[in-house]
C-alpha cells in the first residue's frame, strides 16, 4: 500500500524525490502519512481536491480488497 501510494505521488509531483510516505497503524485502520514538498503540494491535493479525493478511492478499495480500513492523510 505504502508503494502504491508513493507511486501516485511520484507521478503528480516535480519534485519526486521529496515524497515521503509513513504508516502508523491502528489496531483496525492504517493511517498513511503523505509528505511532498512545499510547491506540490496543490498538485496532490488538486482542483477543489478532487485528486486526492480519487487517490483515497483507491487506497480505500485496495485496504478493502485486504480486508482492511486505510486512511490518507495530505500533510505540509
Amino acid at each position: 500500500m505504502k508503494t502504491l501510494i508513493e507511486m501516485m505521488a511520484k507521478s503528480l509531483v516535480d519534485k519526486p524525490d521529496d515524497v515521503k510516505v509513513s504508516e502508523v497503524e491502528g489496531e483496525r485502520t492504517t493511517v498513511y502519512e503523505l509528505r511532498v514538498s512545499q510547491g506540490d503540494i496543490g498538485k496532490v491535493i488538486g482542483k477543489e481536491g478532487k485528486t486526492a479525493r480519487a487517490m483515497r478511492t483507491i487506497l480505500g478499495a485496495a485496504g478493502t480488497k485486504l480486508g482492511k480500513r486505510c486512511m490518507l492523510e495530505i500533510l505540509e
